[in-house]
């Protein structure tokens, strides 16, 4: 029996993790044992499994997303089984005050949990009922679990604590700028440090204001507290480890955040690009040390052979890489690589996560750990592309960051922006992406094997968004020649004021427009080029821009508009989740012999677009493979009418969106394989008119006599007569009729009859044909300006019509 179409644009990855820890995986087995159930039985089957499952691990060395939802569900659970609901506490540590309670409060809140859980509400009420601990592990803690959970209605809580950590921080002597335990006295250590950063980076980002001076004197201790060799430890007489080092790096990137003025400035009301930049090379050498020492099966301790802390190592290491932008430190993909150790190290049992200190409990190693696989899993937003010149790429350290914290606000979920490097990143890295930052001021060098992958990135569903900055008009005559070098049929051209550019996600004030120019590729506008600021605007848009003359102030909301109108219309406000390994189609030249047990479709060429929606086919495919049980081919098969291949497929799909005509050749080779038993299927891209008349018109010359007729409904091949699905009634969208919400994302949808024109002969449709958009939806998961099928009944009118070509 057929399934309901399911997801089918993306498939899972492997992790690039080697070498687990199999004795640490085997030593937490065995305190299962130690301190689990009684019953011998019990005990045994308990071992048995937990091994069976971490070998099983080991070997695969992968990991989804589903595996980490669910390890992170489990982590949800436990910690929730552990808490008391008598008042909503759990239990503490040693010394700990309430720090366990907030972070599990933390945690779960992080994980999704809302906060009116009755877990969740109970542990807030507590804290909030509580008076400030005036413990600076705790009070931070809490500060966060307020901002996570909301902040208008903690207001008060937050800045009291925000005001007590100000207070608190050491003022003078070898630790000035430091922070201990409490306000009671004491030399101050990295580890509590960081966390009253973390406490006051939050409150600042919800508008609590946070002094510049506290600031400073953190910049001031964190500098000195750095070793030779580039990382930090506990404290100044201490080695670095991977924990501290990452306690250094995120201390050092929240300060920058929070002091830097950005490399724009507004001056009188004039904004001035591209300002000077000073190097943060405390923060560049953290992460050399980092990525020379990296694990994530330990705590890196190089100097003391130590492996402690792991988890809270995690935490942190999760903070440096998103906090830094950072896909990867050195060549490791710090969160895949980290989400398949800690999958692989919890009890799949219990759901705990052990820990190795007498100073910790499972509980808090399994707060940690769902805090590393909780946040470090927020989806991609936006990527900067870092290439040569290697000082032109980043003119605006803080334009994405910016930009990703507006739309956060706006869409109400977690996001996350990276760097991607253009000399170590292939098709697949760059696919990872919906849209790829470029900027520039003074050219743009690209060799062949980066354009190509760029345009295997555009051509395959990516989004590249780019601007010239700081009056860049190097980039842009580079800019401008490579993307006519890249899509020679598709030049630049003006943005319509119809684009949903301008309003898809608000409308832009008309007196802070800006020339966009784009390419359409692969069923919509796929490049948007900017040859004025924008990256400068949103640089500006830190927390204090509100101050700034209204004039400026409508400038940078303008900015921010046109970018968030533009992450909408490129992602339709869905984004990939981190873990996805997005399909690269394979390129005809690597292509292998046809396999004659799997199901095969031609592609035809043509000169009206004949491969705009590359990934339409293969989609279809791969879904009728799975709904249908059958051994389909991923191979992509380009292939002109004269080849002699075609005679060796059953049914050749076409789709477009222009204007063409084929050779006199050409059409005796259509008449021939039609002859022969072949079937033609296509559609018109987004309901093209252009592409549909040069198709029919080109099919009947070539099948004179053949008059085009619509298939009518009630046809066995919209039932399920050969074994597809009944397609009574269909949905299709239209852009040009608005959603009842007035969302501008969304076409109104209609329920109607399919829709597809043939051409009959001794009563066996040779040729079928859909007016209407098939090839997007197959796509994309829902293109904002085509007419067309909805993509599940898209996939189901495909393959009904394969099923018809199959019969005799």
């Amino acid at each position: 029996m057929l399934r309901p179409i399911a997801d089918f644009s993306t498939v899972r990855g492997v992790c690039g993790h080697r070498g687990r820890n199999v004795g640490r995986c085997f030593g937490n087995a065995v305190h299962a044992v130690c301190y689990g159930p009684t019953s011998r039985w019990f005990i045994l089957l308990k071992l048995v499994l937990f091994i069976a499952t971490m070998a099983t691990r080991v070997v695969a060395q992968d990991v989804t997303p589903e595996a980490v939802r669910e390890a992170i569900d489990k982590g949800v659970a436990l910690i929730k089984k552990q808490q008391d609901l008598r008042n909503g506490t759990w239990t503490e540590t040693s010394n700990s005050f309430g720090g366990v309670t907030a972070l599990c409060t933390l945690a779960l809140l992080n994980a999704g949990v809302p906060a009116d859980d009755p877990a969740v509400a109970r542990a807030l009420d507590r804290m909030e009922s509580d008076p400030n601990p005036k413990r600076t592990y705790v009070t931070s803690l809490q500060t966060m679990a307020f901002c996570q959970a909301d902040p208008r209605k903690y207001h008060l809580k937050i800045r009291e604590r925000a005001l007590w950590l100000e207070h608190a921080q050491i003022k003078g002597g070898k630790t000035n700028g430091a922070w201990t335990y409490s306000d009671e006295g004491g030399g101050g250590d990295n580890s509590n440090s960081q966390f009253a950063l973390l406490a006051l980076h939050e409150a600042a980002r919800v508008r609590i204001p946070v002094s510049e001076q506290v600031w400073r004197r953190a910049l001031n201790y964190w500098i000195e507290q750095q070793k030779d060799d580039g990382g930090w430890g506990y404290n100044s007489s201490n080695p670095a480890t991977g924990s501290m080092t990452c306690a250094g790096l995120s201390s050092m990137i929240i300060i920058s955040q929070n002091l830097s003025k950005g490399d724009a400035r507004a001056v009188g009301g004039q904004v001035i690009c591209c300002g000077a930049q000073q190097p943060n090379l405390p923060v560049d050498r953290g992460l050399a040390w980092l990525a020379r020492h990296f694990s994530v099966t330990r705590n890196p301790s190089p100097s003391m052979g130590s492996e402690t802390w792991y988890h809270y190592y995690m935490y942190g290491l999760e903070r440096v890489g998103r906090m830094s932008g950072q896909r990867f430190v050195g060549e490791h993909d710090w969160y895949r690589e980290g989400a398949a150790a800690l999958v692989a190290e919890q009890d799949p049992l219990t759901g705990r996560w052990y820990s190795n200190s007498s100073l910790s409990s499972e509980v808090v190693e399994t707060a940690l750990a769902t805090l590393f696989l909780s946040k470090g899993r927020r989806p991609v937003l936006i990527s900067k592309l870092k290439r040569p010149p290697v000082d032109d790429w980043n003119h605006h350290r803080e334009d994405l960051a910016n930009l990703t914290r507006y739309v956060e606000a706006r869409w109400k979920f977690d996001m996350t922006w990276q760097v991607i490097d253009v000399d170590a990143a292939s098709t697949q890295d760059l696919m990872q992406t919906p849209v790829l930052w470029i900027s520039g001021r003074d050219g743009l060098m690209l060799n062949g094997e980066q354009k190509q992958r760029l345009a295997e990135y555009i051509n395959q569903g990516g989004f590249v968004f780019a601007e010239a900055c700081c009056d860049g008009k190097a980039f842009d005559a580079r800019f401008r020649a490579l993307m006519e070098e890249l899509f020679p049929d598709n030049p630049l051209h003006l943005l319509p004021p119809d684009h949903p550019v301008w309003y898809a996600e608000q409308r832009i004030n008309p007196d802070y427009v800006v020339p966009l120019w784009g390419i359409d590729s692969c069923c919509r506008t796929s490049v948007v080029y900017c040859p004025q600021d924008l990256g400068c605007l949103w640089d500006l848009a830190g927390g204090s821009y509100e101050t700034y003359p209204d004039v400026l102030k409508e400038r940078i909301k303008a900015a921010l508009g046109i970018g968030a109108n533009v992450m909408a219309y490129a992602t339709n406000r869905q984004l990939r989740d981190k873990l996805d390994v997005p399909i690269v189609l394979q390129s005809e030249g690597n292509a292998r012999p046809l396999n004659r047990g799997a199901l095969h479709v031609a592609k035809l060429q043509h000169g009206g677009g004949s491969d705009e929606a590359p990934k339409a086919l293969l989609n279809l495919l791969r879904v009728a493979g799975k709904q249908l049980d059958l051994d389909v081919s991923d191979q992509r098969r380009l292939l002109s009418l004269t080849d002699p291949a075609l005679a060796d497929f059953p049914l050749a799909f076409i789709h477009g969106r222009r204007k063409f005509e084929w050779t006199a050749a050409e059409r005796q080779g259509l008449a021939e394989f039609i002859k022969n038993g072949g079937v033609v299927f296509g559609d018109a891209i987004c309901a093209s008119a252009e592409f549909a008349e040069s198709f029919r018109q080109q099919v009947s010359l070539a099948v004179p006599g053949s008059v085009w007729q619509r298939v009518p409904p009630g046809h066995p091949m919209f039932s399920r007569r050969f074994g597809g699905y009944d397609l009574t009634t269909v949905t299709i969208r239209d852009p040009q009729l608005r959603a009842a919400d007035d969302d501008p994302l969304k076409a109104r949808l209609e329920k109607t009859t399919p829709v597809l024109e043939g051409i009959e002969i001794d009563g066996h449709y040779v040729a079928l044909f859909s007016p209407w958009d098939i090839s997007c939806s197959l796509e994309s998961a829902a293109p904002v300006m085509c007419k067309g099928y909805i993509r599940e009944d898209a996939a189901k009118i495909g393959i009904n019509v394969l099923l018809y070509a199959m019969q005799d």
